[in-house]
């Protein structure tokens, strides 16, 4: 098969139309997808709305964030699964539906109890809505140029949301309080609901008995769970102390028993022989590692510019514009390159970027400035990242069957969240290791944990480049 055009094995390939609806369906999905990304990031600012008015301690709070991304990572397997076995848009509505409703109570939560569980209830539905939204896009776009680039503007959409959250939630916040950054959703969903039946395909169901392994769900699940909690709590309990070890042996034991489950189960949540695919587990090697040095870069470039440049939150959001435009490009870019000259070199080529941004912004200084120091690092980061994500994305769901392809997505998304978790936690560690508390200057000491933990995501980003150059190498030898 050509790698330009390897996202579903010949066998599963059926001749037909382009359907003319497509672009009007990516258009929904992404707005679907909208959705997810801004929930996950604009209750940042509303934190401290929130904590007042519902009586939350600072710890509680936390949690109004931290419920949503746990269910969100922990349950994108099972999603996923669910696509392949009731059908990717009958559960993409099922998922906006509930999405609908819990942010219909998030809003109207009269406690901070409710509010946690109406985010638990956010974070199910966008587990679910997030793996068949991509198996639907999948089964929407032919093999190819077309499918490269909807995953190009997929991705991109995720870059623009992230952004569009820190943008406009503290606005939202306080112009109309903290409930209408759930109201919001409410149009939004409403129009998928209305609009999708008609506008998406239905993905093809897998064949035989349809039948769910709740025993694998309930034990991958646990274990993801534990482990993004325990990374990202580590950072505050240290990653030595009882708890931090403890859940991680927890989380280790139930990924054993998840294991030997799935081989002797009849109808497997995760079949093991889906990992035999070299590009798919080299392409989620590579999405571990893109998310790791992009979310770890971005937690440090808001804390040197507002730490130790001395931006205000809202000056940095609109400072950062130019980061999130251009991995937009890099995700728009990396669609037609793909199909041109192949994942693996645009991987490389993604890498490359990511890796030279991320050594950029380990150059910061104390006594720098937005022009010098940020902008052109983040013009060259942002780039990377976009151009990255794409191209991982691609191989890691190339050479799926159709009937796959929401397990696929499934699991690429799971290691996206799980990279996140693990890059903030690890350069906030980097970094706090490495801050200079006795500094004359505190600038200057905290701008030493700063670099220090750049230099980090450097590492994240270089391990990245060298899976890409040995896909690569993999490919040559095998043609050979």
């Amino acid at each position: 098969m050509s790698e330009q055009t390897s996202t579903t094995s010949p066998a599963d390939q059926v001749p037909s139309a382009p359907d003319p609806r497509r672009w009007k369906a990516l258009a929904l999905l992404c707005t679907a997808y909208f959705m997810i990304i801004v929930d996950s990031q604009i209750v940042i600012l509303a934190l401290p709305s929130i904590e007042f008015e519902l009586s939350f301690g600072m710890a509680g709070s936390q949690w109004v964030m931290s419920a949503y991304l746990l269910a969100f990572g922990g349950l994108l397997l099972f999603g996923g699964r669910t696509a392949d076995m009731l059908g990717g848009r009958r559960m993409f509505m099922v998922g906006t539906a509930l999405f609908l409703a819990a942010s219909v109570l998030c809003g109207f939560a009269w406690t901070g109890s409710v509010l946690i569980a109406a985010r638990v209830l956010q974070g199910v539905a966008a587990a679910i809505m997030a793996p068949t939204a991509m198996a639907v896009l999948m089964n929407t776009f032919d093999d190819g140029k077309e499918r490269n680039r909807a995953i190009g503007v997929w991705t991109g959409i995720g870059a623009f949301g992230a952004t569009a959250a820190l943008l406009v939630g503290g606005s939202i916040t306080q112009g109309l309080g903290w409930e209408w950054i759930f109201f919001i959703n409410i149009p939004l969903a409403g129009v998928v609901l209305v609009i999708g039946p008609r506008l998406l395909r239905e993905t093809p169901i897998r064949a035989g008995r349809r039948s769910f392994d709740p025993f694998g769900a309930i034990t991958v699940t646990g274990a993801l769970v534990l482990l993004v909690f325990a990374v990202a709590e580590a950072p505050v309990v240290g990653w030595g102390s009882g708890r931090t070890l403890g859940l991680l042996g927890a989380a280790a034991v139930l990924f054993a028993v998840f294991l030997l489950v799935e081989r002797s189960a009849k109808a497997p949540l995760v079949p093991l022989r889906i990992f035999r695919r070299r590009a798919l587990v080299g392409g989620n090697i590579m999405t571990l590692l893109v998310s790791m040095a992009t979310y770890g870069g971005a937690l440090m470039m808001s804390v040197y510019a507002q730490q130790v440049l001395g931006y205000s939150a809202i000056l940095f959001g609109l400072s950062t514009a130019i980061y999130a435009a251009m991995s937009i490009v890099g995700s728009n870019l990396a669609g037609p390159l793909t199909t041109r000259f192949g994942y693996r070199k645009v991987a490389v080529f993604g890498a490359a970027l990511l890796t030279a941004g991320a050594y950029l912004l380990s150059r910061v200084t104390a006594d720098g400035n937005y022009w010098t120091d940020l902008l052109p690092a983040m013009v060259v980061f942002g780039v990377g990242i976009g151009t990255t994500v794409v191209a991982s994305a691609i191989a890691a769901l190339s050479d799926v069957s159709a009937d796959e392809s929401g397990l696929a997505s499934g699991i690429n998304n799971s290691v996206f969240q799980i990279g996140a978790a693990f890059g903030i936690a690890l350069c906030t560690t980097v970094s706090v290791a490495n801050t200079d508390v006795l500094a004359t200057d505190p600038r200057a000491g905290l701008n030493e944990g700063v670099q220090a933990a750049f230099l980090a995501a450097f590492g994240f980003a270089v391990i990245c480049l060298a899976v890409a150059v040995s896909l690569t190498l993999l490919r040559k030898r095998t043609s050979a």
